[in-house]
């Protein structure tokens, strides 16, 4: 399956609704902030760095906000486990949203890649 930058966009929409919608309701049942505010932040800045990326003033902008998002829906990751962990009762309602950020972070970083190697981009 090939995915657009507009598949990306949306999933990445999406995902970050997802997260928020479920994250409200877990502060509201189990009356948890710390770790579901970590969690809203990382999540909502995949799809904010994904709308930067589409407006990057060069290749090298571009990669850049691609990077971040790869580390905020690495770091989404680390919450929701760390959430599945502690709340095991929300582990069915938040699978999904872990298998989600698994395949966007998957997306990401093949994007980020082949951007690199098609720019023939170094670290510096």
């Amino acid at each position: 399956m090939i995915t657009t930058n507009q598949d990306i966009r949306e999933r990445s929409f999406d995902f970050a609704l997802n997260t928020v919608k479920n994250c409200k309701r877990i502060k509201e049942k189990h009356k948890e902030f710390i770790l579901t505010d970590q969690l809203v932040r990382s999540s909502t800045s995949v799809g904010a760095n994904m709308r930067e990326a589409r407006n990057a003033e060069s290749k090298a902008d571009f990669i850049h906000k691609l990077s971040i998002c790869q580390k905020e829906c690495d770091e989404s990751i680390y919450w929701l486990e760390l959430l599945m962990a502690l709340l095991s009762e929300e582990k069915k309602q938040l699978l999904p949203i872990h298998d989600e950020a698994i395949q966007l972070l998957r997306i990401i970083k093949t994007i980020n890649v082949r951007t690199k190697e098609n720019s023939n981009w170094k670290k510096r």
